[in-house]
């Protein structure tokens, strides 16, 4: 009894498998059974003494993406990609009141997670608004181009799908080095794995992408009016986290 009674002041952390169907499912479930959860985290979550771990056997099906209209499925698998601590808690009353209002809810704000929910969701479209133009493909020595990013939002699917389409005739990779994984397309699909054995592949850059960009440093360089030079002007347009792997600004990190 006393382990029984000791367990309703723990907090109710309910587990999911890592992924958006899964995710969806649970909230579903959980909003079908009037469950409300102190949280919801991945199965990557580090516990703490406080914390009562749940993990709910759910069947994973793809079907519940029906239950959205595609706005409000793509806002939410916006938020689903952020970084943003809270943001499986912040969805599940954001679906919660998704299934009360309908379609309507996206407009409000009066609601918290709501507003939560379209800022999040925002964050990561601009981010990835702005990685489709900062993004650098190098051309490799096995005629594949690469490409290097470390995005603070998980954007590497939803820059893939506008790359398989702006690139569909050529072999690229794109490589998230923050999160260790690798975007890969064939010129038929893309597929997003961890960068465990990219180390066997050759990654040297060709001879011919070496003049290249050489001669866009000297180009970008010669172009360039010293006097009217402005850093803090060109930083908001261009945060220097970009500038890594932007090929006339790495030389100036």
């Amino acid at each position: 009894m006393l382990v029984e009674s000791s367990c309703r002041y723990l907090n109710n952390i309910y587990i999911y498998n890592n992924n958006f169907i899964s995710l969806l499912n649970l909230i579903n479930y959980l909003i079908k059974n009037g469950i409300k959860p102190f949280n919801i985290k991945d199965s990557f979550y580090n516990q703490t003494l406080l914390d009562n771990i749940i993990n709910l056997e759910i069947e994973e099906n793809t079907h519940i993406t029906n239950l959205f209209n595609n706005n409000i499925l793509k806002t939410i698998y916006y938020v689903y990609l952020s970084e943003e601590d809270n943001k499986e808690l912040i969805l599940y009353y954001f679906i919660l009141n998704y299934f009360k209002y309908n379609e309507t809810v996206i407009y409000r704000k009066n609601l918290k997670c709501v507003c939560e929910v379209l800022r999040i969701s925002n964050y990561v479209s601009r981010e990835n608004h702005k990685y489709k133009g900062f993004v650098r493909f190098k051309e490799l020595e096995n005629n594949i181009l690469y490409a290097e990013i470390e995005p603070v939002n998980n954007i590497l699917s939803i820059l893939s799908n506008h790359f398989k389409k702006r690139l569909k005739n050529e072999l690229w990779i794109i490589h998230d080095k923050k999160r260790n994984i690798l975007s890969i397309y064939d010129k038929k699909n893309f597929y997003i794995t961890s960068d465990d054995n990219f180390k066997l592949l050759n990654t040297n850059i060709s001879e011919n992408e070496t003049n290249i960009e050489n001669m866009w440093k000297t180009f970008y360089k010669t172009i360039g009016i010293t006097m009217r030079k402005n850093d803090k002007c060109r930083m908001n347009f261009m945060p220097k986290r970009y500038w890594k792997y932007i090929i006339e600004m790495s030389d100036e990190i």
